[in-house]
């Protein structure tokens, strides 16, 4: 089962409600080498299940000191494909080893999504 590290809207229990149909249980855990900024978000489903337009967003950073927090979930692959769905084009989802050492699934800033450490 793949692991999706949250730091925006996806940790919100009404999100997850809405998108997997269930609350979600994780821990705690941090993004290396990524900074978050905001995004604006125009998809209409997304800002009523989410109640806000600008959403959190993260990039990665040449300051290896920095890093995201947020939450890790274990979730199912027909989850992950729904979180796929969910999120608009400004993101893309990479693989990136977490504080804990675990390898999850993130959401970053698209057009970061080719860059190494990304």
């Amino acid at each position: 089962m793949p692991y999706l590290f949250s730091y925006g809207t996806l940790q919100l229990e009404s999100v997850q409600f809405a998108t997997f149909g269930r609350a979600l249980r994780g821990e705690a855990d941090a993004a290396p080498g990524y900074r978050r900024e905001t995004v604006e978000i125009t998809d209409a489903d997304v800002i009523r299940k989410s109640g806000a337009a600008t959403h959190p967003i993260v990039v990665a950073s040449a300051n290896p000191a920095d890093r995201v927090a947020g939450t890790v979930f274990q979730i199912t692959e027909a989850e992950l494909s729904a979180a796929d769905a969910y999120e608009v084009s400004d993101y893309r989802r990479v693989s990136v080893r977490l504080q804990s050492g675990r390898e999850a699934w993130v959401y970053v800033r698209a057009s970061d999504a080719g860059q190494d450490g990304a």
